[in-house]
C-alpha cells in the first residue's frame, strides 16, 4: 500500500533500488545531494545535478523538465553517506515561473523499479520559494527511510545548498543554472502524465536485453493532468475572475474510455499494434501519449544498442591489451590468434545487440504504420489525407505537430514531434547558414525563403486547429522580403492585418501586442476580467517576425524580449525567423531570448535532444507534397469557418 506522506512524516523503505519520480506544473531542475551523519554536504562532488548527473548509486536528469525520474541504489552509496536529499529548483533566466507559488504543486513519488509506488508527497503551501528540498532518504539503525521535507528557499538554489553546509554554494548554483539554460534551448519537453499513469504498452514476449552492461538514464515522469471541469461542461471565466487560458472544454473528471485492445497474439509472436493503445480521456489524448511512448521506446532501444557496442569495443580492447602484455604471445601465431578471437567476440556481441535492436525497431515501425494513418489533423503530416477533409474544430486539440524526429539507426522510422497547446514557449526557425552542414550548402537567400515557408506552414496549421476566431496571426516583415512565402496567408485573408513593414509598422504591431499583454496581466492579477476594454481581442495571438533583427531598434528589441518572457502566459506567442549571427551586434543581451525559444530548422538538422537519454535527434521540418494545394485548401477552410461564425 502506498504511504501518502505529509510534511515531516517518514516511512520505512522496503528495498534499496528505487526510482524517485517528480511531476511539476512547469519545467524544474531536479538534483540530489549526499550528506554525512550530520547532514552536511562535504563538497560539490557530493551533488548530482544536470551538469554532473551521475554519482555512485545516484543518477539524475541532465536538463530541466516538467517531469523527472531519479535512479537511486542505496547499497551503492559510499559508507560515509547517511542522507540523500532530493532538491527541486526553478530554472533562472529562461522566461518561466520565478516562484513555486505560481505553479501547480510539485508531486514526488518513491517507487520500486517495477513502478510500484512506495511513498508519495505533494509539496503544497509553497509561495515565494524558487527552490525546495522535497524529501530525504536517510539511514537509521541500519535501515533506510524516506521523510517528506518540503523546505522551501526564497533565495533559490544557492541558499538551499548553503543551508546544507556546502562551501561555494553560490558559484555551484550559478553553474547549475547555466548548464540548464544551455540545455533548454535544444531540448524537447516530455509529455504530461495521464491520470492513469504511464502509457499502457502492448504485451509482448520476453525480450533479450542484449549484452550491454549499463542501462540508459531513467526517463522523467510526466506531469499529472489537473482536473478543471466536470464532464461535458465548459470552464468559462466567472465575472470578475481571472482569465483562464487552459483548455475550456476538455473533460477531466470522467473515467477515460478504455483504449483499444489488439487481437491475441499467436504463441511466439508479438502482439499486433493498435492505434490508441495508451491511456487518456479521448482518442486524441491516447494517440498523443502513444506517440510519446514510441519516442521513449526508440530512445531507449538506441541507447541500449549503443551501450552494447561500446561495451563490445571496450572488452575487445581489454582482451587485446592483456594478450599483448604477455611476452609468450609476441612470437609465433599466438598473438594473431588472440587478436582474431577478441575481434570475433566483439563481432558476436555487436551482432547480438543489432539483432535485438532490429527486433525492437521492427515492432516500432509496425506501430508507426498503424498510428500515422489514425492521427487527427493536428498530429498528422501534410501528406496525410485527413487534411483534405479537415474541418475547423470547435475545441482546441491537445497538441500540434512541428515536424518529425529520427535517429541514424533507422532513418525511415519517424516520430512526430508534438508540442502541447497552447504553446508554452515561442519557436525560432533558424535561417542561418552556420546552423548545420546542410544549411551551409544552401544559398543565404534560398535558406531564408525556406525558413519563412516553414514558419508559414506552422502558422497555417495553428490557424487550422484553433476554433474560429480564437487565434490571430500578426506578421512583421520589416523589409517586405517575405512577400512570396507569405502570399498564401495574405491571399486567404487570415492575417490580423497586412504584414507590418518599416520602423513604424514594427513599432505599431509591437505596441499593440505589448499593450494586450499588459492589460490582460493586470486584469488577471486584479481578478477583474470584465474590466478589459471591449476592443481587446482575448483570443490567442501569434506574432511571426521575419528576418530579425532587421528593422528593430533598441526599444523594439526590448518589447520583443518582453513578449517572449511574458506573452505565453497570457496568450501571446512568438514565431521568429532569424539568423542568430545577424543579431551578434546586440551582444549577449539577446541570449535569454534565444534560450527561451524552441529552435527548429528549415532543413534537416541534428540538434534536438530527447528528455530521457539525451540523444541528438535529426529534426525534419514539415513540407507539403510537391504540387499539392493542401495549404490553400486548409486556409480556405479557415476563412469559411470564420465567415460562418461571423468573425
Amino acid at each position: 500500500m502506498t504511504a501518502e506522506l505529509v510534511r515531516g512524516q517518514n516511512h520505512t523503505l522496503p528495498q534499496t533500488r528505487l526510482e524517485i519520480r517528480v511531476s511539476a506544473g512547469s519545467p524544474v531542475v531536479a538534483g540530489a545531494t549526499l550528506g554525512d551523519e550530520n547532514g552536511v554536504v562535504r563538497g560539490a562532488e557530493w551533488i548530482a545535478h544536470p551538469g554532473s548527473p551521475q554519482l555512485p548509486g545516484l543518477e539524475v536528469s541532465q536538463q530541466a523538465a516538467a517531469g523527472h525520474r531519479l535512479a537511486v541504489d542505496l547499497e551503492a552509496l559510499p559508507e560515509t553517506v547517511h542522507r540523500v536529499t532530493v532538491l527541486l529548483a526553478l530554472p533562472v533566466g529562461v522566461g518561466g515561473p520565478t516562484r513555486f507559488g505560481t505553479t501547480a504543486a510539485p508531486f514526488v513519488a518513491v517507487t520500486g523499479l517495477d513502478g510500484t509506488e512506495i511513498a508519495t508527497f505533494t509539496l503544497t503551501g509553497l509561495d515565494a520559494e524558487s527552490a525546495v528540498s522535497a524529501l530525504e532518504l536517510y539511514r537509521r539503525q541500519g535501515a533506510w527511510k524516506v521523510r517528506a521535507v518540503g523546505q522551501g528557499y526564497a533565495a533559490g538554489l544557492a541558499e538551499m545548498l548553503a543551508d546544507q553546509g556546502l562551501a561555494g554554494a553560490a558559484e555551484l548554483a550559478a553553474s547549475i543554472q547555466e548548464a540548464v539554460a544551455r540545455s533548454l534551448a535544444r531540448s524537447v519537453a516530455p509529455p504530461p502524465r495521464t491520470p492513469e499513469g504511464d502509457r499502457v504498452r502492448q504485451a509482448s514476449g520476453p525480450s533479450d536485453p542484449g549484452p550491454a552492461p549499463a542501462a540508459p538514464p531513467q526517463p522523467p515522469a510526466a506531469t499529472p493532468v489537473q482536473p478543471t471541469a466536470e464532464p461535458g461542461t465548459a470552464s468559462a471565466p466567472t465575472p470578475g475572475g481571472p482569465i483562464n487560458y487552459a483548455h475550456p472544454r476538455r473533460q477531466h473528471a470522467a473515467p477515460p474510455t478504455p483504449p483499444p485492445t489488439a487481437p491475441p497474439a499467436q504463441p511466439g509472436q508479438a502482439a499486433q499494434p493498435v492505434a490508441g493503445d495508451a491511456t487518456g480521456w479521448s482518442m486524441d489524448e491516447r494517440l498523443y501519449n502513444q506517440i510519446w511512448g514510441m519516442f521513449e521506446d526508440l530512445a531507449r532501444a538506441a541507447a541500449a544498442y549503443r551501450s552494447a557496442v561500446d561495451f563490445a569495443e571496450s572488452r575487445m580492447d581489454q582482451e587485446l591489451d592483456r594478450s599483448l602484455s604477455d611476452p609468450r604471445n609476441r612470437i609465433g601465431g599466438a598473438g594473431d590468434r588472440a587478436r582474431e578471437e577478441a575481434r570475433a567476440k566483439r563481432d558476436e556481441l555487436t551482432a547480438r545487440a543489432r539483432e535485438v535492436l532490429d527486433r525492437d525497431l521492427a515492432q516500432l515501425a509496425a506501430e508507426a504504420a498503424v498510428v500515422e494513418p489514425a492521427l487527427p489533423a493536428a498530429y498528422a503530416g501534410w501528406d496525410n489525407p485527413v487534411w483534405h477533409a479537415h474541418r475547423i474544430p470547435m475545441e482546441l486539440p491537445m497538441a500540434l505537430r512541428l515536424g518529425d524526429l529520427h535517429l541514424p539507426e533507422r532513418t525511415g522510422l519517424r516520430i512526430p514531434l508534438l508540442v502541447r497547446l497552447p504553446l508554452e514557449r515561442g519557436i525560432w526557425v533558424d535561417s542561418g547558414r552556420t546552423a548545420s552542414e546542410a544549411a551551409a550548402l544552401l544559398d543565404s537567400d534560398r535558406l531564408r525563403r525556406l525558413a519563412m515557408e516553414t514558419a508559414v506552414l506552422h502558422a497555417a496549421r495553428l490557424l487550422a486547429v484553433y476554433p474560429p476566431g480564437e487565434f490571430s496571426v500578426h506578421v512583421i516583415d520589416p523589409a517586405g522580403s517575405a512577400a512570396g512565402p507569405l502570399a498564401p496567408l495574405v491571399d486567404a485573408g487570415v492575417l490580423a492585418g497586412p504584414p507590418a513593414a518599416g520602423p513604424q509598422g514594427v513599432a505599431s504591431v509591437l505596441a499593440h501586442l505589448t499593450r494586450r499583454v499588459d492589460l490582460v496581466q493586470m486584469a488577471v492579477r486584479a481578478g477583474a476580467a470584465d474590466s478589459l476594454p471591449p476592443d481587446l481581442d482575448t483570443g490567442e495571438q501569434l506574432l511571426v517576425v521575419n528576418d530579425f533583427p532587421h528593422g528593430f531598434d533598441d526599444r523594439a528589441v526590448t518589447q520583443l524580449r518582453y513578449l517572449a518572457d511574458e506573452g505565453p502566459a497570457v496568450g501571446v506567442h512568438l514565431l521568429m525567423v532569424a539568423d542568430r549571427e545577424d543579431a551578434s551586434a546586440y551582444g549577449p543581451v539577446l541570449d535569454p531570448l534565444w534560450r527561451s525559444l524552441l529552435r527548429i530548422t528549415p532543413v534537416a538538422d541534428s540538434h534536438l535532444a530527447d528528455p530521457w537519454v539525451g540523444h541528438a535527434w535529426t529534426y525534419e521540418p514539415p513540407v507539403t507534397p510537391p504540387g499539392s494545394r493542401v495549404l490553400e485548401q486548409v486556409l480556405a477552410a479557415v476563412t469559411a469557418a470564420r465567415r460562418a461564425a461571423g468573425r
